[in-house]
């Protein structure tokens, strides 16, 4: 089988590479502006194509699938993981990319189209444990990362068949490598002596992880199983994480010196802060927030984020294999 993966230099997209050389899998790895030395050793191995383009160009996603004959799926990976800057730089990594892909996807008849979302489409609300059929799109979200992605995935479902594509939406990605979650809390804590909540749950609300390996692993499932076909898929671990337990998870491995006291404050504290720091770092466009927390970020930490993972435990069990980890 043959299979590209986009953003294949990120942590999902990188991973994702792994797991399908892991299964004997060729890839076309696509990067746009960095790439990552394991994947020249592995392109070097005979592994792996290395490809460049930048997703938003249609000319150059023409050129990336006419370098890889007879697709059996596109995984794709890549997109702008962030929760500030300009609404133009999501549109293009988030949207546009998705419509380019997925319509070559469907000219070149290359498989399964495999869409890595998010569980934030459903917005920052508390839950409940509810699953897909139960939950619908935040209509009203207006953060630029939960908007496009709602908007790829309703352009993938109004233009491919249901056996042409698989929406994968992972909750907190984490695990070794992580370059992003982890380093934020661990940013905050190294400048606070305190873990900071803000409302009413008093961190004792699920904050749904996701280890990278069973996201790399459901992308592969998403892409070969016909179970998978037409449906979106929460990927969240089965074990129960508060948002008190993850600090205490990052400052147990950063800071195991140090001792933190955990405080709350009104959640309307924190929404002045948020707002300040969300719109310092739009106006820049900064790939992430200068400080903590961004008002998207409040929002998240805030709620009860119980999602089901119930349709994802039945992927893996009816391809006869476990979650990693």
């Amino acid at each position: 089988m043959r299979m590209m993966v986009t953003g294949a230099a990120g942590f999902i997209g990188l991973n994702t590479v792994r797991e399908l050389v892991r299964r004997g899998i060729y890839a076309y790895a696509v990067t746009h502006r960095r790439s990552h030395p394991e994947l020249a050793a592995l392109a070097q191995a005979g592994a792996l194509q290395l490809l460049r383009a930048d997703l938003s160009d249609i000319t150059q996603v023409r050129a990336a699938f006419a370098a890889c004959p007879a697709l059996d799926a596109v995984i794709h990976c890549a997109g702008r993981a962030s929760d500030v800057g300009w609404t133009r730089a999501f549109r293009k990594a988030n949207y546009e990319s998705v419509v380019n892909l997925g319509t070559l996807c469907r000219e070149a008849r290359a498989g399964r189209f495999v869409f890595v979302s998010t569980t934030d489409v459903y917005g920052m609300r508390d839950f409940h444990g509810e699953g897909e059929d139960e939950l619908t799109h935040d209509e009203s979200a207006r953060n630029n990362y939960p908007r496009f992605k709602i908007l790829a995935e309703k352009w993938l479902m109004a233009n491919l068949p249901k056996e042409r594509y698989a929406l994968i939406r992972p909750a907190e990605v984490w695990g070794e490598g992580d370059p992003t979650l982890m380093p934020r809390f661990r940013t905050f804590l190294a400048a606070s002596p305190f873990i900071i909540h803000f409302g009413p749950w008093r961190g004792r609300n699920r904050w749904p992880l996701a280890h990278v390996k069973t996201v790399a692993a459901a992308n592969y499932l998403a892409a070969v199983r016909p179970e998978a076909a037409g449906q979106a898929i929460n990927v969240l671990d089965s074990a129960h994480t508060s948002i008190e337990a993850f600090y205490r998870l990052v400052a147990a491995r950063y800071f195991p010196d140090r001792r933190f006291r955990s405080v709350t404050l009104p959640y309307g504290c924190g929404l002045v802060l948020g707002g300040l720091v969300s719109g310092v770092s739009d106006l820049l466009n900064l790939s992430h927030p200068f400080t903590e927390p961004s008002l998207y970020a409040l929002r998240s930490v805030s709620h009860n984020l119980d999602f089901s993972n119930a349709r994802l435990l039945d992927l893996f069990a009816c391809a006869g294999e476990a979650l990693p980890g």
